[in-house]
């Protein structure tokens, strides 16, 4: 029995040249994309409006902006608390972006070690 193979594929050098350009095309939009991503800076308000973060797209983080009702020397849990929730907002929200935009290039397509 044969195989029956997608439509240009096994059509000689072209169709192999093709999806090797294809390929190639992908990679170096994806290698664009990722460095447009990684050259932003996300911006996140957390736990209720008590901390304020920016951070590049390479999760360097830029700038932290506490509101002073949570700075207590009494109560540094709560400070703590505040800090941890707002990097956790920030980091997620990145993870998110990069993975959707990754995502919408590459059609859904899995590569691993991209993301």
């Amino acid at each position: 029995m044969k195989a029956r193979l997608p439509e240009g594929y096994g059509k000689g050098a072209g169709g192999m040249n093709s999806m090797i350009k294809q390929a190639q095309k992908m990679q170096d939009d994806m290698a664009a994309l990722q460095e447009t991503l990684n050259d932003r800076e996300y911006n996140v308000t957390a736990a209720g409006g008590m901390i304020e973060l920016t951070m590049s797209g390479t999760k360097e983080l830029k700038s932290v902006k506490l509101n002073p009702d949570v700075v207590d020397k009494d109560n540094i849990d709560d400070l703590e608390d505040v800090i941890i929730a707002g990097v956790n907002a920030i980091v997620s929200e990145i993870e998110h972006e990069h993975t959707e935009a990754m995502e919408k290039l590459t059609g859904g397509l899995n590569i691993p070690g991209l993301v």
